[in-house]
């Protein structure tokens, strides 16, 4: 067997009005809803979202809002994404900082959604 990539992760919210805000108008993702379940899109990816757990099974055992720990590649460089972010008013908990993702070198920034979740977004200066 041999992983690809990553198709899409499930995201369980307290509260689904804040959560779209911040993935949608902070960070700029696609929202789609169908049959009252939501799903946000970048790129070729997606989160589910889910509003209480294990909303659709099989689920994860333990599943809450604000256990996430993650990472989003951007096109912009850390330096763009701390001012646009300043000026959205979200604040950045630390960066940007040297880090070493699954590509190589990288910089990146951390900022919590509304969750609770650590979202670190990284910029590749080198994409290979």
């Amino acid at each position: 067997m041999k992983v690809k990539s990553l198709d899409h992760f499930v995201l369980t919210t307290k509260n689904l009005e804040q959560c779209l805000h911040f993935y949608r108008d902070v960070l700029g993702m696609r929202v789609e809803e169908r049959e009252g379940r939501y799903a946000l899109f970048f790129g070729t990816s997606k989160i589910n979202i889910h509003q209480r757990p294990a909303e659709s099974l099989p689920a994860a055992a333990k599943p809450q809002h604000g256990s996430l720990d993650f990472c989003l590649i951007v096109e912009d460089t850390c330096e763009a994404l701390v001012q646009e972010l300043s000026a959205k008013g979200v604040p950045v908990e630390l960066g940007p900082v040297g880090r070493h993702g699954a590509r190589g070198a990288m910089k990146s920034i951390y900022l919590r959604d509304p969750d609770g979740n650590l979202v670190e977004l990284c910029h590749y200066e080198k994409v290979e």
